[in-house]
């Protein structure tokens, strides 16, 4: 028998710890994989934590409503056999949390001058110390703002009340439907809903002068009141205009890409691609691909796989920026924005697009987009990317310059496919014919990536399109 430390998994970009909603399971109940041990919430989702083993519950390490960092030990399940190296318990007491708990370090910090320490051990402890003290804080904050109050509430509630300009008083308010009676993120939504339809009190207009005060008013006096009366007529035009307040994913949104516009340099560059193997190739192969795979063919799993091409060949557009540090990553993860019904954006990820097939490619965006379209997202789901591409094609749209989705350095825009006349050279002599055409729009941070990059990769991208074999198959 061996000890498999269950731990508490990544829930997203700049999350650093979740806390416990609910224990599914008790000690000594046995544990299938995938069986939910818990409930987790972190400020932006509420997840589900499985098991990835088969075996007995033998102890549970932290309580209820207790903030967990990522990472850390959340359980201990007894399987049969030997379990993975890096969760055996320690072999001695001398051995360090550092040294058994190291993460495989997947990547590259470029800086100049590199001195001689090992660069996986310093980050690593770095990261510990800033993640303990903003846990520190956070965990404070919510003591505070709960401590007048005997009621719990996690800390994506908490979020979500802060969002929306809620008081500790008016949360206290809310009927929870969860354990305890605890207002759940459902409850939180469906109270600011239901808030939004409230009528509000007509309160009287105190602009208005009678004639007799027009009378008294002094000469000097006159420019103030026909401003006066300026804000009364503008007034009375509100009920022309409809009032719409922003719902929290909008607004985080927002903050989103206004902190990229801020943070990073925006440059673009653009390329005309002759895209007409592809539209070709697709009208042949797309019914036969429908009936056999359950859904559409489109244009979008071609533009993965060049853009991955693409990286290979300029890996230095799949970086981030820590400081003055180039962070280059391994790992080539595509983020595929995505449109859902309610006219909000999301960035679900294609993991790894590089190691998939044209065939794997359409199968991973298909389930990750429904999933998006159904809500459905996990926060895995959203996790990593290492570059973006939107199709603002679908919209009828032919060009575009979208924001970088930080922490990247660089997006791509596809825009619609239209025919045109095109001169292209037939048996050594200039003719006219009739093309399917495609700009490509690439933006890029040029504080790390200059336009001869950036350009020489959006050309790249342009060339690996024309040249798509007209034969191939999925």
């Amino acid at each position: 028998m061996a000890e498999y430390k269950l731990l508490m998994p990544k829930m997203g970009e700049s999350v650093i710890e979740a806390t416990i909603l609910a224990w599914h399971k008790n000690v000594g109940d046995k544990i299938n994989e995938h069986d939910v041990i818990l409930e987790v919430a972190t400020d932006k989702v509420d997840s589900e934590v499985p098991s990835p083993v088969n075996g007995v519950l033998k102890q549970i390490l932290h309580d209820i409503d207790v903030a967990v960092g990522v990472g850390e030990p959340l359980a201990i399940i007894e399987v049969d056999g030997d379990a993975p190296a890096q969760y055996l318990p320690e072999k001695t007491k001398t051995e360090t949390a550092s040294q058994k708990d190291l993460p495989i370090v997947k990547e590259e910090i470029i800086i100049e001058n590199p001195t001689p320490v090992n660069i996986a051990e310093t980050k690593q402890e770095l990261v510990q110390q800033i993640e303990k003290t903003v846990a520190t804080a956070i965990t404070q904050t919510i003591v505070s703002t709960s401590a007048n109050t005997n009621k719990y509430y996690s800390p994506l509630v908490l979020n979500i009340a802060q969002v929306e300009n809620i008081s500790m008083q008016e949360l206290d308010t809310i009927q929870g439907s969860g354990i305890d009676n605890r207002v759940t993120k459902e409850d939180i939504l469906s109270y600011i809903e239901l808030r939004k339809h409230k009528p509000t009190p007509k309160v009287e207009s105190t602009t208005s002068v009678t004639a007799q005060q027009k009378s008294s008013t002094p000469i000097s006096d006159k420019k103030e009141e026909k401003s006066t009366v300026a804000n009364t007529d503008s007034t009375d035009l509100s009920s022309n205009i409809e009032i719409i307040e922003m719902d929290r994913m909008r607004k985080l949104i927002a903050q989103h890409m206004t902190n990229s516009r801020k943070t990073a340099a925006h440059v673009s560059s653009f390329v005309e691609c002759d895209v007409t193997n592809i539209v070709r190739w697709r009208e042949k192969n797309k019914n036969a691909f429908q009936k056999r795979e359950g859904f559409s063919l489109s244009f979008m799993p071609i533009f993965v796989e060049a853009i991955t091409k693409a990286i290979k060949d300029f890996p230095m557009i799949n970086v981030s920026v820590d400081g003055d540090k180039i962070i280059k990553k391994k790992d080539i993860n595509v983020g595929i924005a995505t449109a859902l019904p309610n006219g909000n954006l999301i960035v679900p990820v294609v993991k790894q697009a590089d190691q998939k097939s044209l065939l794997g490619i359409a199968k991973a965006m298909n389930e990750i987009v429904l999933k998006a379209r159904k809500n459905a997202l996990q926060p895995d789901d959203v996790m990593d990317g290492t570059y973006t591409i939107s199709n603002i094609g679908t919209f009828g749209n032919i060009i575009g310059t979208p924001i970088i989705n930080q922490p990247q350095v660089a997006i791509m825009a596809v825009g619609a496919i239209t025919k045109k006349p095109v001169v292209v050279e037939l048996d050594g002599q200039d003719v006219i014919a009739i093309r399917h055409m495609m700009y490509l729009s690439h933006t890029y941070d040029h504080r790390v990536v200059d336009g001869q990059l950036g350009g020489l990769f959006v050309k790249k991208v342009a060339d690996y399109l024309e040249k798509f074999d007209l034969h191939q198959e999925i």
